[in-house]
């Protein structure tokens, strides 16, 4: 099949480049001449475990290409995929569609024989309708469908994900839509993901109901660990004990900082407004969005406590800036806030990340950066492990211990066994455990 992607971001390059390893002919379109450019010299926008590999083998086979030239490749496409950003709108939280919208007015002066529009970005419920519209607006001769067709990519895990789905979700209720999407995922057959088909504003609810849902269990975990502290108990421990009822499942029941990213926040908060403007206020959705904004500098709180009540005229170190590992994504990350309040409350501030620097940089006032662990403690008062990258997950204690001013580690992650690490000699704090 031909197929266009429109838009060559995270979502679209990972998107393009797997459909295009299942052997279909996909050209990658993006307006960012810089980002094209980049990416025809094998150079990736983003960072993402084997994606780099993957791009490179199929432009060596001819299966995928990149252009800034919208109108060839939309043409000649069976199917054509808008993947273009959905930030929060300045002002109201609302997801800016302006993209998506530009996106369906080009589309719609390209198009030549039927073809099958697909929302693959994050969008609330009634875009798939604004997107026809505009599209027979512009050109009332296309002949085309518009089909939604979410997205469940992890950031670090973004190509098993595509290629092992849990479930492809698909909103039309148009059989010759439905036919090329099942020809656009057949390769799948074999691994038995199983096609969802439903209408259209169905699918789109599908998205930010389960990000919804997934924010929810994050935060809910976040609370009960607040709990442990201060009845004694463990936090990881009552995760495993309801995890293990298969009702619930242990995914998304790690205690942390609070969630961060590309898609979580922008998501939940979208999702708020849309109910608002509906007149079906959904309180839970409401109350994880503020819970999880204020935990973020709740835990700066954690590591002033830690640091006998004051971090004034003292030196921080950050272990971890992405919001997760394995992506280099600053996006809300709870290391802004974290660090932004450690900053305030008079602290110095030291930090890595295998990833993230170079995102992290203009984002965040006078701080440090390091090239590893050991760097980063050097004289420092207090360690915070907040992103729990492979690389900090088994750091040698005592040689940390040897360079540190003061032997305190914080564990916003929990990587470490209390035990351990007052072995070492570390006055060490975790989350939700004694």
């Amino acid at each position: 099949m031909q197929i266009a992607m429109v838009g060559s971001g995270y979502v679209g390059l990972v998107s393009g480049a797997c459909l295009a390893d299942f052997g279909h002919v996909v050209t990658c379109l993006d307006k960012d001449e810089a980002k094209i450019a980049a990416l025809r010299d094998g150079r990736m926008p983003i960072y993402e475990p084997g994606l780099a590999e993957l791009v490179a083998k199929n432009v060596r086979e001819g299966r995928l290409s990149f252009t800034t030239d919208l109108r060839a490749p939309v043409a000649a496409a069976d199917a054509v995929f808008i993947a273009v950003g959905t930030p929060s709108r300045r002002g109201d939280g609302h997801a800016d569609l302006s993209y998506v919208h530009d996106a369906a007015r080009e589309i719609a002066a390209a198009v030549s024989d039927y073809t099958v529009v697909v929302t693959k970005s994050t969008v609330p419920v009634g875009t798939g309708d604004e997107v026809e519209r505009i599209i027979r607006e512009t050109n009332p001769a296309a002949e085309i469908a518009v089909v939604s067709n979410p997205e469940f990519l992890r950031e670090g895990a973004a190509i098993n994900d595509f290629k092992r789905p849990d479930r492809i979700v698909i909103g039309t209720e148009e059989p010759r839509a439905r036919e090329v999407m099942q020809d656009v995922y057949r390769p799948l057959y074999l691994n038995q993901a199983p096609l969802v088909f439903t209408d259209r504003r169905t699918s789109e609810l599908i998205k930010y109901a389960a990000n919804a849902f997934l924010a929810v269990k994050i935060t809910f975990i976040n609370e009960i660990a607040d709990l442990c502290e201060q009845v004694g108990a463990n936090v990881q421990e009552v995760a495993r004990g309801i995890g293990l009822d298969n009702r619930i499942g242990g995914k998304f029941l790690h205690a942390g900082p609070g969630f961060g990213g590309s898609c979580f926040p922008k998501d939940t908060t979208a999702l708020v407004k849309t109910a608002q403007d509906n007149g079906v206020p959904l309180r839970i959705v409401e109350t994880v969005v503020a819970v999880n904004d204020q935990r973020k500098r709740a835990m700066a709180r954690k590591v002033i406590a830690a640091c006998d009540g004051s971090v004034r005229g003292k030196t921080i170190a950050i272990l971890g800036l992405t919001f997760k590992p394995n992506t280099d994504d600053m996006r809300e990350a709870p290391a802004l806030a974290i660090i932004q309040a450690l900053q305030d409350a008079g602290a110095t501030v030291r930090a890595t990340d295998p990833e993230g620097i170079e995102q992290a940089r203009p984002l965040l006032g006078p701080v440090t950066y390091c090239t590893n662990a050991y760097e980063t403690a050097e004289g420092a008062d207090a360690l915070v492990l907040v992103t729990e990258w492979d690389a900090y997950r088994a750091l040698d204690l005592p040689r940390l211990k040897a360079v540190m001013a003061a032997p305190v580690l914080v564990d916003l992650r929990n990587v470490y066994p209390a035990e351990e690490a007052r072995r070492h000699g570390f006055r060490y704090t975790g989350v939700g455990r004694n």
